[in-house]
């Protein structure tokens, strides 16, 4: 059997925590979650950790990352195999009602933009994040018209800076009322092409 290089191990550590910060991040909350419950769930110590992340925030960051892009891919996923764009608009529909308002996700989200808006540099970071999501959501709906040969009736990153903001509202609102339908959502994204 071959050892492992120290960066491999390395690398072997950070994708542990990672995934555990994901699992306890979504069941129990950012703020509720400490570095030390992180540790212990993935079997190292609080110095592992932070010989992985340099912060508590920097480690939120990550799971936010990884969360989003598992999102995304499934929302890519979702939507491809459509053949039209009634289908696709369906595929999307169903997809956001499986989604829209997870609260382990919504709670998170929140969550960490709440508490660490004050954080020199997480604001900048959360700000630099959502703008690339909303080019990533854009840059969707710009493929997925093409391949419709549909026109757009706006820019794809208006449509997609209205997507994601009454998805984000719809998210907050079905965390406590998971009966509030996604109708509106899909009625934005109908009316747009």
């Amino acid at each position: 059997m071959t050892r492992l290089t120290r960066k491999e191990t390395h690398a072997q550590t950070r994708e542990r925590l990672l995934e555990t910060a994901t699992r306890v991040f979504l069941a129990d909350g950012y703020n509720a979650t400490s570095v030390e419950k992180v540790a212990a769930e993935a079997g190292f110590s609080k110095g592992a950790v932070y010989s992985n992340f340099a912060t508590k925030h920097e480690l939120g960051l990550a799971v936010l990352d990884r969360v989003r892009l598992e999102r995304a891919g499934s929302l890519a996923a979702a939507v491809s195999g459509a053949a039209d764009l009634e289908s696709r608009v369906a595929a999307f529909g169903a997809w956001a009602e499986e989604n829209i308002g997870d609260v382990g996700w919504t709670t998170l989200e929140v969550e960490f933009a709440t508490s660490t808006r004050r954080v020199p540099g997480v604001r900048t970071d959360l700000a630099a994040r959502r703008r690339a999501l909303t080019a990533a959501v854009a840059d969707l709906v710009e493929q997925q018209a093409a391949e419709l040969g549909v026109t757009l009736r706006q820019s794809a990153e208006d449509l997609a800076v209205q997507l994601l903001s009454l998805g984000i509202g719809l998210g907050v609102q079905r965390a406590f009322d998971p009966e509030l339908p996604v109708r509106s959502l899909v009625d934005l994204l109908r009316g747009a092409l």
